[in-house]
């Protein structure tokens, strides 16, 4: 039988607190590290090489999830290399942000790797790394706030088969934990590029030979279908409840709308990107 650890059963516990904290954005941001619970995103981590730096696992149900791991994963707990902490169920009843807990929190650090902030510099001239290959096929979005939004987009863009996100400064953060929690996992190595001006973003796939296309009902707007849409194109997917700025359309080469059936006004943000990232790059 394995020795655990002693098991924490404080609240202030120093592990506790910080995953705790790490429900706020500047917490995760200072520290770079963000959590997530549930045994299918710690086996996704694990296999996507998430570098984690301790789980916390609840002390009742510790033997059934590594269990679970190693059956449906194929993940054995001593494969793990990170820390695992046991911890009291009426603690970590307390953390967990799951309806019905798991049984395990994992803290992580923040994937710089496929993660990045871009400041577009016009005067320097300098090309951003979401330019450095005409073949990625590329979703933008502007202010998309809901982070289950977010994750459900990221999750149906490696499904459709997209390799890269742009979005504004102003869309929810992708280590939010309802984010994580949508994605499934795909975020943990999905290229996203966060930038200071998505307008000077989408000029500068256009100076490589790209269209970028508006996903809008503007005056000019063809309907989803009608156009073809060649390689190297891009799609671009507003706010839930406002759409794109129109500055944003402005800057796009074109507009296209999903035709709808009935007296449905839109489509969840969720939903439209689904279906225009099927008609831009999973139908090829």
């Amino acid at each position: 039988m394995e020795i655990l650890e002693e098991i924490i059963t404080s609240g202030q516990n120093k592990y506790v607190s910080e995953a705790r904290m790490l429900d706020d954005r500047k917490r995760r941001d200072s520290s770079s590290i963000f959590r997530f619970d549930g045994i299918k995103l710690l086996c996704e981590a694990i296999k996507r090489g998430v570098e984690l730096e301790y789980i916390l696992v609840c002390e009742d149900k510790y033997s059934e999830i590594f269990e679970k791991t190693n059956k449906i994963y194929g993940i054995k707990r001593e494969n793990i290399s990170c820390r695992i902490i046991p911890v009291k169920k009426s603690v970590f009843e307390k953390i967990s942000q799951e309806k019905s807990p798991e049984g395990v929190i994992c803290v992580a650090k923040y994937i710089d790797k496929f993660h990045k902030f871009a400041i577009i510099n016009k005067e320097e001239n300098i090309t951003p790394d979401f330019c450095s290959d005409n073949d990625e096929n590329i979703l933008l979005l502007e202010s998309v706030r809901d982070p289950s939004n977010v994750g459900a987009i990221i999750r149906s863009a490696s499904a459709f088969g997209a390799d890269r996100i742009i979005m504004s400064a102003d869309c929810a953060d992708i280590y939010n934990s309802k984010t994580v929690r949508a994605s499934m996992g795909v975020l943990f190595d999905m290229k996203i590029d966060r930038v200071d001006s998505l307008a000077d973003a989408v000029r500068q796939l256009q100076k490589r030979g790209r269209r970028v296309f508006a996903a809008a009902l503007d005056e000019h707007a063809q309907k989803l279908g009608q156009t073809q849409i060649l390689r190297g194109d891009c799609i671009l997917i507003g706010n839930e409840g406002h759409g794109l700025s129109s500055d944003m359309i402005s800057a796009c080469d074109s507009s296209l709308y999903i035709p709808m059936r009935g007296d449905v006004e839109s489509l969840n943000a969720a939903v439209a990107a689904s279906v225009l990232l099927w008609e831009f790059f999973g139908k090829n």
